[in-house]
């Protein structure tokens, strides 16, 4: 059962990956080798960077470096990623969940953090093509920050009270909150809604 009413509910905000987009292998071979060349613990950065975006880990692992050596160091990470495209595909139950937010004219939108090139790549990858995405080019602050849920709140002409957020990781959920959106959690994470699958969403929004 949810925590508010599902009448409330007037336009649906999805994080990316782990949510809509199965890229889990990718984006582990891609911290995996990055922490190889750098000298970091890889499994750490792994966990670490689950639902946030590249730089603020890079950030976290690498604080000691100066400035200029972060930044290529971001972009080293995010050039990993950008062409790892072969086993990224849509989560189970997402193209139906999409496919019938359309037939009920529910509008929503990606917020994910990435950057536009590697979202762009992975929902192309995944067979999505959202109206309206929210990348990290597109904000000042990645999630835990609600920026990015705010903005595609604002694009959608919606209020963010009358926004679920759909997540599969802490600091978006994080951002959600604080952005004001109901939450619908992934991966047994605390939310407003808590979904074993995309399925399920599509049950409660669809079908009641």
């Amino acid at each position: 059962m949810a925590d508010f009413s599902l009448a409330e509910i007037r336009a649906v905000l999805f994080d990316m990956d782990g949510t809509l987009v199965d890229s889990d292998r990718a984006v582990e071979r891609s911290w995996l080798s990055w922490a190889q060349e750098y000298g970091a613990d890889g499994p750490a950065a792994y966990e670490m960077a689950h639902g946030s975006p590249s730089e603020t880990t890079v950030r976290k692992l690498l604080g000691h470096l100066g400035e200029d050596e972060i930044r290529r160091a971001s972009a080293r990470q995010l050039e990993l990623q950008y062409d790892d495209l072969s086993d990224v595909v849509a989560t189970p139950g997402a193209l139906d969940l999409l496919a019938a937010l359309d037939r009920t004219s529910l509008p929503w939108a990606v917020v994910t953090s990435a950057d536009d090139r590697l979202a762009k790549a992975r929902l192309n990858a995944a067979g999505i093509t959202p109206r309206v995405l929210v990348t990290t080019d597109d904000i000042e602050a990645g999630k835990p920050d609600p920026a990015g849920y705010l903005r595609a709140a604002a694009l959608l002409g919606v209020p963010p009270a009358n926004c679920l957020v759909v997540e599969d990781a802490e600091v978006g959920l994080q951002a959600a909150r604080a952005a004001g959106a109901h939450t619908a959690a992934l991966r047994g994470l605390p939310g407003d809604l808590r979904l074993t699958s995309l399925a399920d969403l599509t049950r409660v929004l669809i079908h009641g």
